[in-house]
């Protein structure tokens, strides 16, 4: 049994997966994302690589995202300032902040702006699960 594979993700309301835009410069980030988030049964849309380009996505695709994950330290728009415009076009969007930026201020302003839940890179699997378990509560 391949490590993990026993945690599945509640389902939405509606039965479907829930689902996520991942938005991080790393393209390695981005495929160990999809492998996780997809072995517990969650369903990734689309991938942004910077902020602009989550702004753009999520602005097409708001309706059939659940949870954004979204790194802080990205070119042409970093994930705070993307953070602050996600929350503009819409305030009850679900966000996790993914970053190796791990440092008490950095994560505390991420709150105070809106996020959900923080997970410090590198990211363990364990923690991922338990922060989409707790993101997708909080409605």
């Amino acid at each position: 049994m391949e490590q993990g594979s026993a945690l599945a993700l509640p389902m939405r309301e509606d039965g479907a997966p829930i689902r996520f835009l991942c938005v991080d410069d790393s393209e390695f980030m981005l495929k160990s994302l999809r492998q996780i988030i997809t072995s517990f049964g969650g369903e990734v849309v689309d991938f942004a690589h910077d902020g602009l380009e989550a702004l753009h996505k999520y602005q097409g695709l708001a309706d059939q995202i659940d949870i954004v994950t979204l790194d802080i330290t990205m070119p042409n728009m970093d994930g705070l300032t993307c953070l602050d415009k996600l929350r503009e076009m819409n305030p009850k969007v679900r966000i996790i902040m993914i970053s190796a930026l791990g440092s008490g201020e950095v994560v505390k302003t991420a709150i105070l702006k809106g996020a959900k839940h923080f997970i410090v890179k590198p990211f363990q699997r364990q923690k991922v699960y338990e922060a989409i378990v707790s993101v997708h509560a909080k409605r």
